[in-house]
């Protein structure tokens, strides 16, 4: 497997995806750097969530589950 040279911002992934940035943290939450989902440390403490391609695609599946639960009740 090659390393990552790169991830996307949650951001740019709320954009790509076309949903919410916040309700894609909240959906996230529960995902390991071994799903895709990683910080980016910054300034001050501060931090930003970001996404392996990987992580996007385990996000996808992630609103599709969420989005089926939600129908059925």
């Amino acid at each position: 497997m090659a390393a990552i040279s790169y991830v996307y911002t949650i951001s740019l992934v709320s954009q790509i995806l076309g949903e919410d940035e916040d309700w894609l943290q909240e959906l996230s939450i529960t995902m390991d750097p071994e799903d895709g989902r990683l910080y980016v440390l910054g300034m001050n403490d501060g931090t930003l969530t970001a996404f392996t391609e990987f992580g996007i695609e385990n996000l996808r599946d992630s609103i599709i589950a969420t989005r089926e639960s939600m129908e059925e009740k």
